[in-house]
């Protein structure tokens, strides 16, 4: 029961992650490049060097953003349930 219950509030959060990540990148590149929009690779007036800049950053910010929703989605789960998500059904070790 737990790996469906995981299985659903993994892929709602992903979503919700998905579209947070989205909005603190295009919030960071106004503010470091002052362009309301970030280039695409087939920008033909953009450099490589912009291009792969914006790229960095989205994946970065990216990144981190699943790292942490994952992450507290896995012990949202353990907290609601006392299983670590992953594990078949054995009882995690207490945190220390």
């Amino acid at each position: 029961m737990s790996k469906i219950l995981y299985k659903l509030v993994s892929l709602l959060i992903s979503v919700l992650g998905g579209v947070l990540a989205g909005a603190i990148f295009k919030r960071i590149w106004k503010l470091a490049a002052g362009d309301d929009e970030a280039p695409k690779a087939t920008d033909e007036d953009r450099g490589w060097r912009e291009i792969l800049l914006a790229a960095t950053v989205q994946g970065a910010i990216f990144a981190v953003v699943k790292a942490t929703v994952d992450r507290g989605a896995a012990e949202g789960i353990h907290r609601f349930t006392g299983v670590w998500p992953g594990r078949d059904g054995e009882q995690a070790p207490a945190d220390d």
